[in-house]
C-alpha cells in the first residue's frame, strides 16, 4: 500500500513506522511541514477475526457498490412522519429510499405515537444496518386555532363574518374560531387583517370586542385546525413587541419527552434571539444530555434581524420558507434561503431548506417543473439537507417524493463538480493555533483531494469536527468519517457529502487505517487500487499532550 504523507506537527516529532525519502519542510499555515514519501505495511485481518464492530449504513454501502465513489448522493434527506408514513414498512421504505433523518413535528399526535415511530427507527437501524437520525420539532409559541370542533376543516365563504376568541369551548360554533393565545388581539385595530395560514383564507376585523375579533371573510379559503394566524396592516405584516414565549410549557415537556428517548436533534421554532437557542443548549448540558444538537428554525422578521447571533449559537439551521413567507414578502424568499444557506456554510453549521419543496406530490404522483428547479437550485447553493414535510407526513407518495430528491440532487452535485462552482476556502474560524492548523488541514486536504481525483476522503473523528470541515468545503470525493461516538455519527447525518461510520478507534492511527481498509475490502466498499486521502483529529498517543495531524494519499494494495 503506497502512501504519499503530509504531516503537519505542532508537538515533538513523532517518526512514522515507514521507509522513507525525505522531502524538504515547507511552510504550512502556521505549522512545520515535512511531505514524506513512503511504502506502508499491508493491512492485516487479526482485527476483523477478533470480531470489531463495525457500523455501517446499509443504504449507503448498497449505493456505493451499485455506483462507485462519485455516485454517491452528498445532499442529505429529511422526511417528516406523519400519518401516511408511520408504519414499520413506510418507514423501511424509507429509509431503504435515502431518508437520513426522520423528523417529528411536536405540533400533532399523542406522545404514545411519537414514541412508537421513534423505537420502530431505532428498531430498524439495529436490525436492517440503517442510520437514521431522529429530530424533534417543538410546536413554539405562535399563535393559531385551536381547531373546528368535529370537523377536520371549514370552507370560509366570500363576505361571511367570523368571530375569532380567545373563550374556551367544547364542539363547534357557527363561524366561530378559538385562539390559543389570550394576548392575540393586543395592538390590532379595525382594518387590519387577519391572515390563515400565509393567505388561505383572509379576514378583515369590522370590530374588537374585549379580547375578540368580528371579522369579514375578504378572501374566502380553506380553514383547517391549527392553522397559523398572522395580522397585516396596508399590506405590511403588524409586529408585536409582546408574546408568547419561544418554548411553551408544551415545548418543555416535548423536549423532556426528546431526552428521554434520546432523540439527536431538536429544532426550536420561531426563533426569535440567540438566548433561545443558548438557554436549551445550557439545559440540556446540565442534563447531560449536551450530546443533542439544537437547530433553530428561521421562519419570523425576528429571526432574521438577529440571524448572525443566532446561527453562531446554534448547531445547524433550518429556513422554514412556509412560515417566512407569511412574515416577508413572497419574493424576498430565494434571496434570503441563499443568504442563510451561505453564511451557515460560511460559519461551519449545516442548514436545511424545507417547506413545499413538493408540495404538489401531496396529491399528485409526479412534481411540477418548477419544483425540481427549486430543488435543484437548493442543492446548487449547497445546502447540506432538503426536507419533506407534508408530502411524506400526509402525502399518498411520501416514497416517490423522496425518489424525486434524490434523483434531482444526484443530477445537480454531478453539474456542481463540472461546472466547480464552489469557494475552496471559506473565511477563518478558529483563533487558536491548534484549531487553525486543523482548519488549515482541511482545506488543502479537499484541495489535493480534488486536484489527485482521488476516490473518498477518509476522516477519524472524536467528535465530527474535523468531518464537518471538510464538508464545509464541498470536496468532489465523498468524506468517510469513521468515529467511536454513537451520538456525533447521528449528527453528521445532517452534514453535506459525509457517509458516517462507528467503530472501535486506537490511539495508533496506523491500526485505524489497516482496520478501516481491510473491513471495508472485506465487505467490497473499496477495491484494490483505490486512492483515499486520510486525515484524523485524534491524539497520535495518550503520552504525548500534543496532536499529530497528517494529511496522507494511499492507494488501495
Amino acid at each position: 500500500m503506497a502512501a504519499f504523507i503530509v504531516n503537519s506537527l505542532i508537538c515533538p516529532k513523532i517518526p512514522l513506522q515507514t521507509d522513507q525519502t525525505q522531502l524538504p519542510a515547507r511552510a504550512f499555515g502556521n505549522s512545520r511541514v515535512r511531505v514524506r514519501v513512503g511504502v506502508c505495511a499491508a493491512a492485516g485481518t487479526a482485527l476483523e477475526e477478533k470480531g470489531v464492530a463495525f457500523g455501517v449504513d446499509a443504504v449507503s454501502e448498497a449505493e456505493l457498490k451499485e455506483k462507485g465513489f462519485m455516485g454517491l448522493r452528498k445532499t442529505k434527506l429529511v422526511c417528516t412522519v406523519g400519518p401516511a408514513c408511520s408504519s414499520d414498512e413506510e418507514l423501511e421504505k424509507l429509509a431503504i429510499g435515502g431518508m437520513n433523518v426522520a423528523r417529528l413535528n411536536m405540533c400533532h399526535n399523542s406522545r404514545e405515537w411519537h414514541q412508537r415511530v421513534i423505537r420502530a427507527i431505532r428498531k430498524l437501524n439495529q436490525e436492517k444496518g440503517f442510520c437514521v437520525a431522529v429530530m424533534i420539532d417543538t410546536e413554539g409559541s405562535q399563535m393559531h386555532m385551536v381547531g373546528l370542533g368535529g370537523d377536520s376543516s371549514v370552507k370560509a365563504e366570500d363576505g361571511s363574518m367570523w368571530l375569532f376568541t380567545t373563550e374556551k369551548f367544547e364542539g363547534s360554533r357557527p363561524c366561530t374560531v378559538q385562539v390559543n393565545y389570550e394576548g392575540f388581539a393586543e395592538g390590532i385595530l379595525v382594518g387590519d387583517e387577519v391572515v390563515v395560514d400565509g393567505g388561505m383564507a383572509t379576514f378583515k376585523v369590522i370590530e374588537k370586542v374585549g379580547n375578540d375579533l368580528q371579522c369579514e371573510c375578504t378572501d374566502p379559503g380553506l380553514l383547517l385546525p391549527r392553522a397559523k394566524l398572522s395580522f397585516r396592516r396596508n399590506g405590511e405584516l403588524v409586529g408585536r413587541s409582546i408574546g408568547p414565549p419561544t418554548l411553551s410549557t408544551k415545548d418543555w415537556t416535548d423536549i423532556e419527552f426528546g431526552i428521554s428517548e434520546g432523540v439527536d436533534f431538536i429544532a426550536v421554532s420561531f426563533v426569535k434571539d440567540a438566548d433561545d437557542i443558548k438557554n436549551l443548549k445550557s439545559y440540556l448540558s446540565s442534563r447531560s444530555s449536551d450530546s443533542i444538537k439544537v437547530l433553530a428554525k428561521i421562519e419570523s422578521l425576528e429571526s432574521l434581524k438577529n440571524l448572525d447571533d443566532i446561527i453562531e449559537a446554534s448547531d445547524g439551521i433550518m429556513v422554514a420558507r412556509g412560515d417566512l413567507g407569511v412574515e416577508i414578502p413572497l419574493e424576498q424568499i430565494p434571496t434570503i434561503q441563499e443568504k442563510i444557506t451561505h453564511m451557515c456554510r460560511q460559519l461551519n453549521k449545516p442548514v436545511i431548506i424545507a417547506s413545499q419543496l413538493l408540495e404538489s406530490m401531496v396529491e399528485y404522483p409526479t412534481p411540477t417543473r418548477a419544483e425540481i428547479a427549486d430543488v435543484s437550485e437548493a442543492v446548487r447553493q449547497y445546502a447540506d439537507a432538503l426536507m419533506l414535510s407534508g408530502e411524506s407526513a400526509v402525502g399518498s407518495y411520501a416514497d416517490k417524493a423522496l425518489s424525486v430528491l434524490c434523483m434531482a440532487s444526484a443530477r445537480m452535485e454531478l453539474w456542481n463538480r463540472e461546472e466547480n462552482r464552489k469557494n475552496l476556502f471559506p473565511p477563518q474560524l478558529a483563533i487558536s493555533l491548534p484549531d487553525r492548523v486543523t482548519e488549515q488541514i482541511c482545506n488543502s486536504a479537499v484541495q489535493i483531494a480534488n486536484n489527485l481525483s482521488v476516490d473518498a476522503i477518509f476522516v477519524y473523528t472524536k467528535h465530527g469536527l474535523m468531518a464537518s470541515l471538510l464538508s464545509r468545503n464541498r470536496p468532489n470525493p465523498p468524506i468517510f468519517a469513521f468515529t467511536d461516538n454513537a451520538n456525533a455519527r447521528m449528527a453528521m447525518n445532517l452534514n453535506w457529502g459525509i457517509i458516517p461510520f462507528e467503530l472501535p478507534l486506537s490511539a495508533d492511527m496506523e491500526t485505524n487505517i489497516k482496520q478501516t481498509i481491510s473491513l471495508m475490502k472485506k465487505r467490497g466498499s473499496v477495491d484494490v487500487g483505490d486512492i483515499i486521502l486520510v486525515v484524523s483529529d485524534l491524539s497520535h498517543s495518550s503520552t504525548v499532550p500534543s496532536v499529530l495531524q497528517s494529511i496522507q494519499v494511499r492507494t488501495i494494495a
